[in-house]
């Protein structure tokens, strides 16, 4: 099969980058023709050891920019006849659908923010790929036909982003407990500062370890002032591969407001962390329900506390929820995303 992939960039930013590069590798490991339309960024030279056709095309938000976009793109595609083009972002999916319907052939995309309002607009595909339950009923009820939604579960297990085998683990203090994601609201870093702070003193061998920048990275670190637990909270910053710390921490907390299908579950289940998460959007399907780690409601941080005084004065229910988060790990391959997305493929190219 033909596959082309459309991305507004490659860099190392976003989820949905990491996603589609996951599955883009993994479909040209699997023997298919794929090529990779963005305007660049840090994984093209794996993209390329992956053997994944590099087309460069500036996409940015500007009127003229985006016509000599979606020209270069037609042209492309009529050189290289793609059976189909699978848009990621929602400029890469207004982009692409033009020359989709010029050329006769399939749109797929695939939704991972639903709650941004523009979501709407990766409506415009033959079939729809939702990362989560949650995130199709959601695109559902914003008006996409359900006869052309589809779910695909993220997955990290076996990414071509992370080199094998993974870095050794880092030496933390422990009980380690870690954090990965970007700082801003969304993702619930105060609830989490906050329910360390109710067991600081409890467990005053415990230390928090916040991997990630974003706009509230400053505020993040005067509250950890503010708190009094500046001392054991320990700001590590972006990582390109967070796995020397998770593979060394005992819990991982996601504390999150909303997160359609967060990639990180998946590496923190990988690495052995016991996980800690709050029931919102995809995290419970990537938990197994509740099997492989444990939900808390958002907003909580009391029982985001509640969880990490059982799980450390338990060394037992400590590893019993660490072996719970190694189950199940082949529900949360690479591969099994590229196989259930090319099936979706050979639905638009069958009739």
């Amino acid at each position: 099969m033909r596959i082309l992939h459309i991305l507004n960039h490659t860099l190392r930013l976003s989820g949905n980058v990491h996603a589609a590069i996951d599955v883009s590798c993994a479909q040209a490991n699997n023997g298919h023709e794929v090529a990779m339309c963005s305007g660049g960024g840090n994984f093209d030279q794996i993209l390329t050891n992956n053997k994944v056709t590099l087309v460069k095309i500036d996409q940015k938000r500007r009127p003229l920019t985006l016509m000599i976009a979606s020209w270069k793109l037609y042209r492309f595609c009529r050189k290289w006849k793609p059976q189909l083009i699978h848009a990621h972002m929602m400029t890469s999916g207004v982009l692409a659908w033009p020359v989709t319907r010029f050329l006769g052939i399939p749109l797929i995309t695939t939704v991972h923010n639903e709650f941004e309002k523009s979501s709407i607009l990766m409506g415009l595909g033959d079939r729809v790929i939702a990362v989560s339950r949650v995130v199709k009923a959601s695109m559902i009820k914003r008006g996409v036909s359900e006869k052309r939604m589809r779910i695909v579960l993220n997955g990290t297990v076996g990414s071509a982003r992370l080199p094998s085998p993974a870095p050794d683990p880092e030496k933390l203090k422990h009980p380690a407990i870690a954090f990965v994601g970007g700082l801003h609201p969304r993702k619930g870093v105060p609830d989490l500062m906050s329910a360390f702070g109710q067991i600081y003193n409890k467990h005053n061998d415990a230390n928090l370890y916040i991997i990630g920048e974003g706009p509230y990275s400053k505020e993040y670190r005067k509250l950890s002032q503010d708190m009094n637990i500046s001392d054991r909270v320990h700001f590590v910053g972006a990582l390109s591969d967070p796995r020397s710390y998770l593979r060394a921490a005992d819990i991982f907390v996601l504390a999150s407001y909303s997160d359609p299908a967060p990639l990180v579950l998946s590496e923190a289940r990988e690495a052995g962390c016991a996980i800690i998460a709050t029931e919102v959007d995809g995290i419970p399907q990537l938990l197994d329900n509740g099997d492989a780690g444990i939900l808390v409601p958002p907003g909580r941080p009391d029982k985001i506390a509640e969880a990490l005084n059982n799980l450390i004065e338990n060394p037992e229910i400590l590893e019993k929820y660490k072996q719970l988060s190694l189950s199940n790990l082949e529900n949360l391959s690479v591969n099994r995303v590229a196989l259930e997305t090319v099936k979706i493929y050979q639905e638009c190219i069958s009739f």
